[in-house]
């Protein structure tokens, strides 16, 4: 793939989003240790564990939505858009594992 698509262009604004929901999970993270350390109850654990989950999943949505309307249109203008299609197809798969 051409090294110009290797590197995307997000808004600051998009960034700062998601910077800051990755800020969050590292303290949701931080807390599920403390819970642990704490004995706490495992369904507690478990529903916080599921909430960083669905956090993680709501980043890597974001990711997707805006790698494939900017990255993958940008390569399928320029011509290598069979390339990018296939590099999306297979980090698709590997989230459907």
């Amino acid at each position: 793939m051409n090294e110009s698509y290797m590197k995307t262009s997000k808004s600051e604004e998009e960034k700062k989003r998601l910077v800051n929901r990755l800020k969050r999970v590292e303290g949701q993270v931080r807390g599920i240790q403390k819970m642990i350390e704490e004995d706490r109850y495992c369904i507690d654990v478990m529903i916080q564990i599921n909430a960083i989950n669905a956090a993680l999943n709501k980043v890597g949505e974001n990711l997707l939505t805006h790698h494939t309307s900017h990255c993958v249109l940008e390569a399928i203008e320029s011509g290598d858009g069979e390339t990018a299609i296939n590099e999306l197809v297979d980090v698709m798969k590997q989230y459907v594992k």
